[in-house]
């Protein structure tokens, strides 16, 4: 076990950890919403310190980033425990293994270790992914500086439900980050991901403020958030506090594989295509339809003059870029290289 590096002790061996914007309050012996952050004696631990579930080499694309480090591969690390409940979980095996079972699994990797990994694959970047980066800070931090050390860039997926300290923590460390969108009311978030809308919209303008780079990705559910006013309020947040270059990424949803919600069906392309559509009319220059190979809305097109700059095929990449920017205009592609 790990001490956490962001807790406050309270009254009676009472602790409030303060790595996430649930801000939970435990009592001694008692675990955290997340699974895996444990009071004991008044100190909060992480349970899962150099503890990964995986650790693979993934196109950069997976994450998926489309304008940070295009065509690259990057080291993908996770650990179990996630401190959202989301009902459309894909990886709830491991997001929510600790909850369900009480285990910890996962092999013993060390930070330094994960580094040597990423040098001798020749990758450019770490990728803190799978479940939610903020349950495993400590371990993602370590790493991040270490990573940082050996000019490796450092990336996180997260559904953003980070408290203020822990962005403010990790922020001179962290490169780019792919956030989860999930949705654009409070009861979306409570009812689906037993979360809150609210702290997502705050760790998004910190990180805009903070000069990271973000990608933004909104699973679209049947029936729960494929409305058009979902799509256009999720649009135009993106635009006024995120800037219109920030890329949408717009994926489907497949009910096969979900947590709790096998009973639904899979995005239709028309659903992606309105949200799409949406996107492009509210002024986003990037907008990416996701998990269905094949169309074009998977490639990026200068917003300048309309000319296809890069062409994807699930994760095969070809450029016609000229170093981030349009071969045919020049116009700025905001790519991140």
């Amino acid at each position: 076990m790990k001490e956490a590096y962001l807790y406050k002790k309270l009254k009676n061996e009472t602790s409030q950890c303060q790595t996430c914007a649930h801000y939970c309050v435990l009592k001694n012996g008692e675990i955290g919403l997340c699974g895996v952050r444990k009071n004991n004696n008044g100190k909060i631990y992480s349970l899962v310190y150099g503890r990964a579930c995986a650790v693979n080499i993934d196109p950069i694309e997976k994450k998926p980033f489309f304008h940070f480090l295009s065509g690259t591969k990057s080291l993908s690390i996770a650990t179990v425990g996630c401190n959202f409940s989301c009902k459309n979980c894909q990886n709830w095996n491991i997001s929510q293994g600790p909850k369900l079972t009480g285990k910890i699994e996962g092999e013993n990797v060390s930070p330094e270790e994960i580094v040597e990994k990423a040098k001798q694959y020749k990758v450019p970047s770490i990728s803190y992914t799978y479940t939610d980066p903020a349950v495993f800070l400590e371990y993602a931090l370590d790493t991040m500086k270490l990573a940082k050390k050996a000019k490796l860039k450092n990336t996180w997926v997260t559904n953003g439900f980070l408290s203020k300290e822990t962005l403010n923590l990790i922020s001179s460390y962290l490169d780019a980050t792919n956030v989860d969108l999930k949705g654009f009311t409070e009861n979306f978030y409570k009812k689906y991901c037993a979360g809150r809308l609210q702290p997502v919209l705050d760790t998004l303008k910190r990180m805009k403020k903070a000069k990271i780079w973000i990608e933004i990705t909104t699973l679209v559910i049947p029936t729960l958030n494929d409305d058009e006013k979902t799509f256009k309020n999720i649009a135009n947040f993106i635009k006024k506090e995120l800037g219109p270059e920030t890329p949408w990424h717009i994926t489907q949803f497949c009910g096969a594989i979900s947590w709790k919600l096998q009973n639904l069906p899979n995005t239709s392309v028309e659903t992606l295509k309105k949200a799409y559509e949406i996107g492009k009319k509210v002024g986003l220059k990037y907008v990416y339809t996701g998990n269905i190979a094949g169309m074009e809305s998977e490639d990026t097109y200068c917003p300048k003059c309309k000319t296809k700059m890069i062409e994807r095929l699930g994760y095969l990449i070809t450029r016609y870029d000229r170093n981030g920017k349009c071969s045919k205009c020049g116009e700025s592609l905001n790519i991140i290289e």
